[in-house]
């Protein structure tokens, strides 16, 4: 009963979910396999349909805010659909599933732990980014502060988080390529960056949101069908499943009972930490709140992606304990040593042969695939616009006009994207599995601090959010560098420096105190005034008064 009780108050950090997990993804060598013709065929009909959907978007986006913010004209439904899009990744079908598949009750621990948290991060923040912001979320940490100082803060912040993201996505897309589809790694990183370069330049927010819809859509749909073939087989008894799992698996009963994966429950707390606070401080999340009409709409967003997301982790589950009964028991998806061919986190892909054949399982594939093709397109929207709208528009030419605007978000989409297929082909062999978990510290460290208090705290003054931000950007950088992964793993050293895995859990408090004490103890007039300008911030976020006119503040 105590062991249970520990693990209800830890839930919300057991977090895993797709960090971690994804990090088996992209972390080590994978063999290639047998060309997927089906898997292929499914994936280039994905891609000409989105396309479509480009060409109709481009004919429609014609100002910054129809570029940056698809003219604020996404409903809440469609934005939480696309913000479930965003959570439900390749990372989080395949390794959370594959967790079940290994691990049994556990993978429902981590799965839905995360989601306890972020729901009420993402309510406190939604209504008042809408209210208060433009297209970035610079836009409302920058309200009433240092308009310079604060932008380049964000923008820095914004693209450290948006490169480490998109380097890690796309060695994870060469590497799922050569698994699910058999084809080379180049070829896959070459594909995902002209993708991603077109959906972005040519239909901007509005392509970037409907390909993410449709993928989110597919995902669901496919999971759903998986998991409803699982329930036919055991005749719709999750008991029969459970039983029938526990007969097969080799850890028998064990699989039922919580515990088994928690060892570390300081890096459990730092990485819950992380995917809490930095999914609300990841730019191309936060962007998303500026694509619905209103606060009431944000408000919406976020409801409808936890219920998707929800719905999503419980299939998750019944499709871990499927493969467990009927994948782990037919020799056509084991290796001779009796294991998983191309791992536990393939548990998922061969279920969907297993229950729908050929076809099905290259639609899954293609699905899988195609949730790297849009997580990465919002990423290379994300940090155009910290470019183009917070250095370029609002540092170095405040005089810009949209056109000029919008141009230098596509030239920087283009730049992002030859340096992202460069550095994917260039790090095929590196253990990159830090770089998710760096970039969550440093949204959760940096971004997140600032625009949180900048909301909520009267106190906050430029000086106290610049050096608290920075010192959180460099504790989070620093601690990393030093921790067992890049320390021990990549530089070859006896032991870390830094014992834990995951730095957020101290760099988030580095940043806090930083911005407190250099907050209070800001005595000058300039600090006086930022404090004044409070109680207009707070009429605004609350009622939305001028939100429609958006902020040339």
């Amino acid at each position: 009963m105590l062991k249970r009780l520990h693990l209800l108050v830890l839930l919300p950090f057991l977090s895993l979910s797709s960090l971690s997990l994804g990090a088996d993804a992209i972390g080590g060598a994978v063999e290639q396999q047998a060309t997927n013709w089906s898997a292929i065929i499914m994936f280039l009909i994905f891609v000409a349909f989105t396309l479509g959907i480009t060409v109709w978007s481009s004919r429609r986006t014609r100002s910054a805010a129809d570029y940056y913010a698809a003219g604020g004209g996404i409903t809440g439904f469609q934005n939480g659909l696309a913000i479930a899009g965003d959570y439900m990744s390749a990372a989080s079908f395949l390794g959370i599933s594959g967790l079940v598949y290994l691990s049994g009750f556990d993978g429902l621990i981590y799965s839905i732990g995360f989601l306890v948290g972020w729901p009420l991060i993402l309510f406190m923040i939604a209504e008042r980014l809408r209210n208060l912001g433009k297209f970035t979320f610079a836009d409302v940490a920058s309200y009433r502060l240092g308009q310079t100082q604060i932008r380049t803060l964000s923008a820095v912040g914004s693209l450290c988080v948006v490169s480490l993201y998109l380097i890690a996505q796309m060695v994870g897309s060469g590497k799922l390529i050569q698994l699910l589809f058999g084809l080379p790694y180049d070829y896959a990183v070459v594909l995902v960056g002209i993708l991603m370069v077109l959906y972005v330049t040519m239909g901007g927010m509005l392509a970037t949101t409907w390909v993410q819809i449709i993928k989110a859509v597919l995902l669901l749909s496919g999971a759903s069908f998986m998991a409803l073939m699982v329930l036919v087989h055991v005749g719709f008894d999750m008991g029969n499943l459970f039983l029938q799992a526990t007969e097969v698996h080799e850890k028998g009963i064990a699989i039922m009972a919580p515990g088994g994966l928690i060892s570390d429950p300081v890096s459990a707390i730092s990485l819950g930490i992380a995917l809490m606070f930095g999914t609300a401080g990841l730019p191309h999340i936060l962007m998303r709140f500026f694509t619905v009409a209103d606060a009431r709409e944000a408000r919406k967003s976020v409801f409808y992606a936890t219920g998707f997301i929800g719905y999503f982790y419980i299939l998750t589950f019944i499709i871990g304990f499927g493969a467990i009964v009927l994948v782990s028991t037919n020799s056509e998806f084991l290796n001779e040593a009796g294991a998983l061919i191309g791992g536990n986190n393939m548990a998922a892909i061969h279920l969907s042969k297993a229950v729908g054949g050929d076809w099905f399982l290259g639609f899954i594939s293609a699905v899988a695939f195609a949730t790297i093709l849009a997580v990465v397109s919002g990423l290379a929207l994300a940090g155009a616009s910290a470019v183009s709208h917070d250095l370029y528009a609002n540092v170095f030419r405040p005089d810009a006009s949209d056109e000029d605007e919008v141009r230098v978000s596509k030239v920087t989409t283009l730049l992002l994207g030859v340096i992202a297929i460069g550095l994917g082909i260039l790090f095929e062999e590196q253990n990159i599995a830090f770089m998710v978990g760096l970039a969550f510290a440093i949204a959760a460290s940096t971004n997140f601090p600032v625009l949180f208090l900048s909301m909520y705290w009267q106190r906050l003054t430029t000086r106290g959010a610049m050096i608290g931000g920075w010192l959180g950007l460099l504790t989070a950088v620093s601690l990393v560098i030093l921790g067992p992964i890049v320390w021990v793993d990549i530089l070859g050293n006896e032991s870390a420096v830094f014992p834990y895995k995951y730095p957020a859990l101290f760099s988030v408090i580095v940043a806090f105190a930083g911005i407190w004490y250099f907050s209070v103890s800001d005595k000058s007039a300039a600090g006086a005034q930022e404090r004044e300008k409070f109680d207009q911030q707070f009429v605004r976020s609350h009622t939305g008064l001028g939100a429609a006119q958006a902020a040339d503040h």
